[in-house]
């Protein structure tokens, strides 16, 4: 007897046309999120970010399970709000390690702004480091 298959909605990719139109509304009492993240953000707004600078600064904190954390530029100002699926590469971010990324502003307002196409340029040494599959690694 062969194991269970997953439901569809599992094996869709995600950004692909048959995941967005799989997507459900929120229930009841559940609220949509006011983030946009990449799978939300609208394309005019993915073109302007990654058409900006690059800026450079420190993981400040993250939370895998959470899903979000903050950065500290290195030009100084305020931390920046990143979220789990704006960031790119096999690491999860820790504590101090150094990345490079660019900013989106977060709407309505538009008067704050987010961190995108963040990459961990060096992780901090000393410290464990998770990847996105659960290997731990020294640094």
């Amino acid at each position: 007897m062969s194991p269970p298959l997953p439901p569809p909605s599992i094996l869709l990719l995600e950004g692909s046309r048959v995941w967005e139109r799989e997507r459900k509304p929120p229930q009841p009492g559940e609220l949509p999120s006011p983030l946009p993240t990449k799978r939300t953000r609208t394309y005019s707004a993915t073109v302007r970010a990654r058409s900006g600078p690059v800026f450079k600064g420190v993981c400040k904190n993250f939370s895998r399970s959470q899903g979000h954390g903050f950065i500290r530029p290195s030009h100084g100002g305020e931390d920046i709000f990143v979220h789990i699926s704006d960031i790119e590469g096999e690491y999860v971010p820790m504590e101090g390690d150094e990345v490079t990324y660019k900013v989106c502003p977060i709407p309505p307002k538009n008067q704050k702004i987010q961190a995108v196409d963040v990459m961990i340029t060096h992780l901090n040494p000393g410290t464990k480091h998770e990847t996105w599959s659960g290997q731990i690694i020294s640094s």
